[in-house]
């Protein structure tokens, strides 16, 4: 029962950090990200809600929901800081930030047309 509900929590917590993940990259990147990363996040976020109604209480399942969004916002508050930190000139992090928004891009149409 407790490795169902370790897997319960750890399906929230990767679905939601996907999910959130979508906020940080541009309008052109970020449609390819809502296409095909985010939709399917929250369709797993959703089968997770709905396993955890089935197989364990609300109350439970409600706890586990709080804990894995509230977990996901303070890793992505605290790894913000942390990039912030590190880089001291904002325009370099911007170009590091545009290059991997190009990759992915680039990644998402060489996997769909090759």
């Amino acid at each position: 029962m407790i490795i169902k509900y370790i897997g319960f929590l750890f399906t929230l917590l990767w679905s939601y950090s996907f999910i959130k993940s979508q906020n940080i990259f541009k309008k052109g990147s970020g449609l390819l990200i809502t296409l095909f990363v985010s939709n399917i996040s929250w369709f797993t976020f959703i089968a997770a809600c709905y396993y955890g109604v089935k197989n364990f209480s609300f109350y439970q399942t409600l706890l586990g929901i709080i804990v894995s969004i509230i977990l996901v916002h303070l890793a992505f508050a605290r790894i913000s800081l942390y990039i912030n930190s590190k880089f001291s000139d904002k325009k370099y992090l911007m170009i590091i930030k545009t290059s991997v928004e190009y990759l992915i891009i680039a990644i998402f149409v060489y996997y769909f047309f090759f």
